[in-house]
Order: structure tokens, then sequence, then C-alpha cells
């Protein structure tokens, strides 16, 4: 059984026990969080798509941990001007695990 959830503006395929990586939520850790906008359920072969959410379908999961991502370089360059910068940025993320999917 997986779903298809939107998380912080994302759409994610989650199933039970996987633990995924989304934006900062406001919640602290070991707290558990319900997400209503499921889009898509698919239940053993049975697949349900909602328009644009499926009606009664949420998701429980679990906030594990708040975490900083990878350094992503930022480099921008005009040739034979004498232009360069480089700029660094590490995105928050919060790290959580899908404990359930309601139907």
């Amino acid at each position: 059984m997986y779903a298809i959830v939107e998380i912080a503006g994302q759409q994610f395929k989650v199933e039970k026990d996987r633990k995924i990586f989304t934006h900062r939520l406001s919640a602290a850790e070991g707290d558990t969080l319900e997400f209503d906008k499921v889009l898509l359920v698919d239940n053993d072969g049975t697949v349900r798509v909602g328009t644009p959410q499926v009606a009664g379908a949420k998701v429980i999961a679990k906030v594990l941990a708040h975490l900083r991502g990878e350094k992503v370089i930022v480099f921008k360059k005009k040739r034979r001007k004498g232009y360069k910068r480089k700029n660094g940025h590490r995105q928050y993320l919060t790290q959580i695990q899908v404990e359930n999917i309601v139907l």
C-alpha cells in the first residue's frame, strides 16, 4: 500500500515505515503529524485518485529529527566581463517516518 501525499508544497510517494526528508516543519521532534492532502492511494492494486484529494484518507507520520541538508554551491559567471560570484546554501530539513496510511 502506498499513497501520494502533499507535504509543505511538495508531493511524496509514501509507504508505511518509510523515512523521508521534507522542508522544515513547525513541529517538535517526537511529535505525530497528520497530512490530509492525500492525492492518490494504491491498496494492493485498487487505485483511488482524488479530485483533487481522496476523501477520508490521511497519512500519519512521526517527526524524527530536524537537520540541514548538503551544501549547494551557487556559482555565477559572465564571460569576458570579470564577473564571478560564489555562494553556498544549506536547506533546513525535517526527517519524518510514515507510521500509517488511513483510508
